[in-house]
């Protein structure tokens, strides 16, 4: 009798926050960009929240301002040269320095790397070879080495696997130009901010008060896995483009972000050397975590850009999934404990079967078969709305089809369960070729010699 009461009232707990979930990312304004301000000295062109254009047309700002992008690179497959080119053929009116850096002079990507700086000579892109700072997380060494060879205050930083839309760079920076400096909100985590400038004309006295504390000093933006080739990959293509940017949705509905997502950042050099720079989390796993929680606890805020990125994993199978899946979680469980450890009450799959299980009757039969509807459809909507293709909302490939692979949703949540009971029972990850332990504050520590 207890355990039905227990099993049946977390059935039900787990089926209204899926729906709280959902209503939360309905309410968030996926793929819409911002549009240009009527001129320079509009003070609400690029403040105010607003409607939107849909579909959207590229973001062009005049006058945008200069910045320098960071582009870690290690190794190459099919995606990555249509990654880099993404960005060399970005549409900003206005000074744009790009550093790809790689650690070695033998690496593949280099020969790629070189033969896009041919074929893109007007950009002001170099190739930085050599030897990063020690450390364990190598992106971050590399990430240090090229910082201090930025020319320009605006910085953005971007994951080798990421493909961007051709007016990102003009939607990603314009939050972090709304005002010219950037303010603490007195010692307070700083707020997340909601990136959607107004669309057309809109007179000054239309805006709500000017607040210096609203300015972001961080913009992030979400992602998609967008070549899920593999069932496996499937698997995670539900994690990532289903649930993860919805919980992230979730968890602001509560309080402030004070975290990054790291695809792409933007941020200043100003609040980077704040933090130390990228030399202080060399030795970080989440270092977009760390970057963005250090940030917000000396008082600025991190706004979500609505503009979605495209990530482009080379080809896993079942046990690379879970490696990462597995390492993903010790990751957050390490950053955040609480939050992470209360997620398993969510699980609209696991919670209703227990029920089933303890109380084999009709009624609860029907309720746990309610339950995992609302789950599949929930989670099929998150992601048909991560996928839609801002110029054709319709468009999809067979891969993104989450309808084929609704039944793998249900299975998800389980291993997801797994996962997260092994995520509290231990800390070494295998990350790059290396076992490493997890330490409390993040940080990373070699255990043996890298795997074969």
């Amino acid at each position: 009798m207890i355990l039905n009461l227990i099993f049946g009232f977390l059935a039900l707990l787990s089926l209204a926050l899926t729906l709280w979930q959902w209503l939360v990312a309905r309410h968030f304004p996926l793929h819409q960009r911002m549009a240009a301000p009527t001129s320079s000295s509009d003070p609400c062109s690029s403040r105010c929240e607003a409607a939107h254009t849909s579909p959207p047309q590229p973001s062009t700002f005049n006058p945008q301002p200069p910045l320098t992008l960071l582009k870690p690179l290690k190794g190459c497959d099919p995606a990555t040269e249509g990654c880099l080119r993404s960005w060399l053929t970005q549409r900003y009116n206005g000074p744009v320095q790009i550093l790809f850096g790689v650690a070695a002079a033998d690496d593949p990507v280099c020969e790629l790397a070189r033969k896009l700086l041919l074929e893109f000579p007007a950009a002001e892109a170099q190739l930085v070879v050599g030897a990063p700072l020690p450390g364990l997380n190598a992106k971050v060494a590399k990430l240090a080495e090229l910082e201090g060879l930025a020319k320009h205050e605006l910085l953005v930083i971007s994951d080798a696997d990421v493909r961007v839309p051709p007016d990102f760079l003009a939607n990603i920076v314009a939050p972090l130009c709304a005002g010219s400096r950037s303010q603490p909100t007195g010692g307070k985590v700083g707020r997340a901010v909601l990136c959607a400038p107004d669309v057309g004309q809109r007179r000054a006295e239309d805006c709500p008060p000017y607040h210096p504390d609203g300015i972001p000093s961080l913009v992030c933006c979400f992602y998609r896995l967008a070549n899920p080739t593999t069932l496996a990959m499937q698997w995670e293509a539900i994690a990532i483009n289903g649930d993860f940017w919805s919980q992230v949705l979730q968890s602001r509905s509560l309080k402030p972000i004070d975290f990054a997502l790291g695809a792409v950042m933007a941020t200043r050099r100003q609040q980077l050397q704040e933090i130390g720079g990228f030399a202080g989390l060399v030795d970080c796993l989440a270092d977009d975590y760390q970057l963005g929680n250090r940030i917000a606890r000396r008082g600025h805020s991190i706004a979500l850009s609505p503009v979605v990125v495209e990530c482009w994993s080379p080809p896993m199978g079942w046990a690379g999934v879970w490696k990462h899946q597995l390492r993903w979680a010790r990751t957050i469980r390490v950053c955040q404990p609480a939050p992470y450890f209360f997620s398993i009450l969510s699980n609209a799959t696991l919670w209703p079967l227990l029920w089933l299980v303890v109380k084999p009757a009709a009624p609860v039969a029907a309720c746990a078969i309610f339950c995992w509807l609302v789950r599949i459809m929930t989670a099929l909507d998150f992601q048909r709305r991560l996928n839609r293709a801002p110029s054709d909302p319709k468009a999809q490939s067979p891969s993104q089809a989450p309808g084929r692979y609704a039944w793998l949703i249900l299975v998800k949540d389980l291993l997801q369960a797994a996962i997260w009971l092994l995520a509290f029972l231990g800390n070494r990850i295998e990350w790059r070729g290396q076992r490493l332990r997890l330490r409390r504050d993040g940080t990373l520590e070699r255990l043996s010699r890298p795997v074969a």
